[in-house]
């Protein structure tokens, strides 16, 4: 796939130890796992404009887990004792796996919380979905949260991002998890011309509106993520960049987060170091918890940009 990151950065992010200046590039330990997330495949019922992923109703370069595989991973937790408190499913759009329901129950069984991310449209609104999600919500209360795509609370820009309609059809679908008592959080994008406590506010009024249970002040439950311009030049991460800026490579998603992938073609799924960079050979791990336990080397503009500069997360 065409990556546009690069030819913005034009001799960067090339080796994965040092920077194009020479500079040791920063690297990050798992050492406090508290997500493993599951990539249920790429299909989606739409396809958005800046997916970064490219997910649609046609790509299906990630096929469907199943769900003896998640429960393979899961006794993996377990052997390893990773002391991840959360499984989290991603796609795609999860609920085009017909195997969802079944691989989120697997999951509350063991005790996980479980995050599934939705854009809650026409595949989480059928009738066989919704009877299995209603089974999970009145034997697991409390400890299942459906993350809703809501770029924006402005319809107009939402359907921007998702095609005309798209902003209609899922307050319809978040209308149905309010009805039904469903834990929900929301993930947005902050614009350009928005800051965040503007587009914070923005959220709640829309909450207020309809009486959805979600604090926009909380950034667990509304995740506003950065802008990913593909085409922006970012700066390298080094070694020094920590004290710099005043973060922790503690604080950073790989260090708290792994995320499992099935490849078209592939015989066993594969472990990647994070939710992001799906295609990027350096960062898949391995087969396995155990290959996936060491360092993540920030060798991508979506380090710098996304998680060390935008100081954002997938997880809760």
């Amino acid at each position: 796939m065409r990556d546009l990151h690069l030819e913005a950065n034009v001799g960067k992010f090339q080796d994965p130890n040092l920077t194009a200046k020479g500079e040791k590039r920063a690297s990050v330990y798992l050492n406090n796992p508290q997500t493993l997330w599951f990539n249920t495949g790429t299909l989606c019922n739409i396809e958005c404009l800046n997916c970064y992923i490219e997910s649609s109703p046609t790509n299906n370069a990630l096929v469907y887990i199943t769900t003896d595989e998640v429960v393979d991973f899961l006794d993996q937790l377990e052997d390893r004792n990773w002391g991840v408190r959360e499984i989290a499913f991603t796609g795609g759009e999860p609920f085009m796996n017909p195997n969802m329901v079944d691989m989120a129950r697997a999951s509350l069984d063991r005790g996980y919380d479980v995050l599934i991310l939705t854009n809650a449209m026409a595949p989480m609104m059928r009738p066989k979905v919704q009877d299995g999600l209603v089974g999970l919500q009145a034997d697991f209360p409390g400890k299942l949260t459906l993350r809703i795509s809501l770029d924006h609370y402005d319809p107009l820009l939402h359907d921007g991002e998702r095609g005309v309609g798209a902003f209609d059809k899922t307050l319809r679908g978040m209308e149905w998890l309010r009805d039904h008592g469903f834990q929900m959080a929301v993930a947005g994008r902050a614009t350009m011309e928005e800051d965040m406590e503007a587009a914070r506010a923005g959220y709640a009024a829309f909450y207020a509106k309809h009486g959805f249970n979600i604090d926009a002040q909380n950034p667990g439950q509304t995740v506003l993520f950065p802008e990913m311009d593909m085409t922006a030049e970012v700066p390298e991460i080094t070694t020094e960049c920590w004290g710099i800026l005043n973060k922790s490579p503690n604080d950073m998603m790989c260090a708290t987060s792994r995320m499992v992938v099935k490849r078209k073609g592939a015989d066993r799924p594969a472990v990647l170091a994070c939710t992001l960079l799906a295609y990027d050979a350096q960062f898949e791990l391995g087969d396995t918890l155990a290959e996936a336990e060491g360092s993540v080397s920030l060798n991508h503009p979506h380090c710098a940009k996304f998680c060390v500069l935008g100081g954002a997360s997938c997880s809760a």
